[in-house]
């Protein structure tokens, strides 16, 4: 019979869980039409029309709006419930300020230190196969952005889950 242990460090939650409830500015937009997916913990873009899409290859730092929250909505296959994502139409919860558990897909993010976000995949190669509108802890000039406010409050977990501080609101 396989056994288990308790384990002795703490993961920092799944990704789009607001971490931090003192300072937690929200808002709810629709995922515009014909958009992709929008992913737990991912961030986003607000449209001149009020709806959101999931950050993308020709977006700067000022088009960031906020992460996609892991509120009320649940996954939508069973066996990956840690991976949800709102679908085009759908109301989308956005956090605009305060803590949240992203992933972080490539370098060691340190507290206080920089959140990029990937815009370009260089020859289909990135650092942990890290894909347009992933967040990560390392500058690879030309091929990320630097998000504005927006900073790593801790290291990252053995899933790469780590808290990003969101200091100041964007995009209301």
């Amino acid at each position: 019979m396989p056994a288990g242990t308790i384990g002795i460090t703490m993961n920092y939650g799944y990704p789009g869980q607001a971490s931090r409830h003192g300072d937690e500015v929200s808002r709810t937009r629709p995922v515009a039409t014909g958009s992709n997916d929008i992913y737990f913990g991912t961030p986003v873009v607000q449209n001149a029309d009020g709806s959101v899409q999931a950050f993308g290859a020709t977006n700067t730092a000022s088009d960031f709006c906020g992460i996609a929250m892991r509120k009320v909505k649940s996954a939508i296959v069973y066996p990956y419930q840690n991976r949800g994502y709102y679908r085009p139409g759908e109301p989308c919860d956005i956090l605009q300020r305060g803590g949240i558990s992203a992933v972080c897909a490539w370098g060691t993010p340190k507290v206080g230190s920089k959140v990029y976000v990937r815009t370009k995949v260089v020859g289909g190669v990135s650092p942990a196969d890290a894909q347009v509108g992933d967040l990560g802890a390392a500058d690879e000039t030309g091929n990320v952005v630097a998000l504005e406010g927006v900073v790593w409050s801790t290291g990252a977990d053995e899933r790469k889950v780590a808290e990003v501080t969101i200091k100041t609101r964007q995009g209301v």
